[in-house]
């Protein structure tokens, strides 16, 4: 097991829920695992390739070691973790704009925990990753960018407070038919500017 790494711009570096699941600034000892979930979930991630263990060592180490040493980092990523301190999900804040105060969601968990406990934990991570954007950040706004592939998604962001806000039609291309991408949103109440 590595160190805890810290965030610059996080005085806190775990994010937990009474029920003992948390989001801790992502850690290296989940790479592989995060690389497996990635290339089993393709299909809904903007991402080309699968991923090698060597591409995901390379990430760690150029992209993701940098962002521990930045105050404005433009993205902050965190493992998720059950009550047993057992990686099962990753995600964070991606494409950070620190001038306009908003952010990107982003989330996957493992590909086994999908069918049953999709909206719990979904349900789950907003409510954890809400406490890391609109809490510790003070972020005016966050949203998701997500392709239109798995609508029960739309249901939990819905329940949590999250307002469909557009809908990119044909957007991207998924198996040679375009799709929609659907952003959610949702702005911090609790903050004034």
């Amino acid at each position: 097991m590595s160190a805890q790494r810290t965030y610059k711009c996080l005085e806190d570096s775990r994010f937990e829920r009474d029920s003992g699941y948390a989001i801790v600034p992502i850690r290296a000892e989940d790479k592989y695992l995060i690389m497996q979930w990635r290339n089993e979930q393709l299909y809904h991630l903007r991402q080309a390739a699968p991923l090698s263990q060597a591409d995901q060592d390379l990430y760690f180490d150029t992209v993701v070691a940098q962002l521990f040493e930045q105050a404005h980092p433009n993205q902050l990523l965190f493992s998720y973790l059950d009550p047993n301190q057992v990686c099962i999900g990753y995600g964070g804040l991606v494409h950070i704009n620190w001038r306009d105060q908003h952010a990107e969601l982003s989330f996957i968990m493992a590909t086994g925990l999908e069918k049953e406990y999709f909206p719990a934990h979904w349900t789950t991570y907003l409510s954890l990753i809400e406490q890391v954007g609109f809490s510790a950040l003070k972020l005016h706004k966050m949203f998701t960018y997500a392709f239109n592939l798995r609508p029960q998604l739309y249901a939990v962001l819905e329940e949590n407070g999250w307002v469909r806000e557009a809908v990119l039609k044909d957007h991207c291309c998924f198996e040679n038919k375009f799709l929609d991408v659907v952003i959610h949103a949702k702005i911090n109440q609790h903050v004034e500017h």
